[in-house]
């Protein structure tokens, strides 16, 4: 079946496309009774309008847009961004607007998306996330005049509003809380590099373990998986001076790095204190549950998605900071013991 046009409405109203227009758009030109019966017509016979027309004629296409430059498998056992997406998608619902998702390879094609979907009137903003440091992204949005909202730190985001939390704040809380339970080696299984985020938690994270005392912070690199996490684990509990505590940037490396050390038959927490960071269910179906640093991600997108709508809108801009993330203490830690230092023949 023919999708419904404005001349089917026409027809069966008796009246002229032009009036049926007006009366679709809210514009003046036909009474009150005609408008009521066209826009009856138009429900019963389930017509929409149609969004490549209204975008030639400049009109809004009800959707922003996520360009997500990960692997898509990744995306599949990453809690974070399905707990990102709900908050946006719950937003978005109560605007009855859509959204639409992308996934590419890098940031070129990123971009490419992006001005494909401005030019041919798809979108009517976008979020950015995975804010990286000198982001390329950020420039070109800006020129192509695209509101757009980033989820990362306001130091990178240019012009563009920013939705974000104090990664540093939480950062210290992990890092007193291991030191007040007498962790002097703490190792950190980080995230990709080039990101912003994990070049303050880096800055972070050394400048607190030395104002901590605790002598020992080796940081590892990874690219978020657990494949990577695992093996980022074994290396430093197979170091001559292993680590008494780890802290992950996500919880899937954390879960990794928990079965890494129960198969190297070290016990947690015990021998190793393991602190996970989004605080996911992974956190607490593992045993022992997971200490995470915990955070409303679905309020973050929703705090996106609203920031960009009002952008939209009005034109509204304007940084938001969301709530602070917390440490939430649970099985992975514990006191550090005496002789944990020692290498183990593995």
């Amino acid at each position: 079946m023919k999708r419904p046009t404005i001349a089917d409405i026409a027809r069966r109203a008796g009246v002229s496309k032009g009036a049926v227009s007006y009366a679709l758009n809210g514009q003046p030109g036909v009474s009150a009774e005609t408008r009521a019966r066209i826009q009856a017509i138009a429900q019963e016979i389930g017509w929409r309008p149609n969004l490549a027309a209204r975008s030639l004629s400049g009109a809004r296409a009800d959707a922003i847009g996520l360009v997500l430059c990960r692997p898509a498998r990744f995306l599949g056992v990453e809690p974070f961004f399905m707990e990102l997406i709900s908050g946006i998608e719950g937003e978005l619902a109560a605007s009855s607007c859509a959204l639409m998702l992308q996934v590419v390879a890098d940031h070129e094609a990123e971009i490419a998306v992006y001005r494909r979907w401005w030019g041919e009137g798809r979108v009517d903003g976008a979020i950015l996330v995975d804010l990286h440091a000198d982001d390329p992204r950020v420039p070109v949005v800006e020129r192509l005049g695209m509101p757009a909202v980033v989820t990362g730190h306001p130091s990178g985001a240019g012009s563009l509003p920013a939705v974000w939390s104090d990664e540093v704040a939480v950062l210290r809380e992990v890092i007193e809380y291991l030191a007040a339970l007498g962790h002097r080696h703490i190792a950190r299984v980080a995230g990709l590099p080039a990101l912003l985020h994990t070049r303050i938690r880096d800055e972070a994270f050394a400048e607190l373990c030395a104002e901590s005392g605790v002598s020992e912070h080796p940081v590892v690199h990874t690219d978020y998986t657990g494949e990577q996490g695992a093996r980022a684990t074994r290396r430093l509990l197979s170091s001559r001076a292993r680590p008494t505590a780890i802290v992950y940037d996500n919880d899937i490396m954390a879960v990794a790095g928990l079965s890494v050390a129960q198969e190297m038959r070290l016990d947690v927490p015990a021998e190793l204190s393991i602190v996970g960071w989004d605080d996911s269910p992974l956190s607490q179906v593992v045993r022992p549950s997971l200490t995470a640093v915990t955070r409303d991600i679905p309020a973050c997108g929703a705090h996106a998605a609203q920031t960009l709508l009002r952008l939209i809108s009005s034109g509204e801009t304007g940084s938001l900071e969301g709530p602070p993330a917390r440490l939430l203490p649970r099985g992975s830690t514990a006191p550090a013991g005496r002789d944990r230092t020692v290498s183990r023949a593995m």
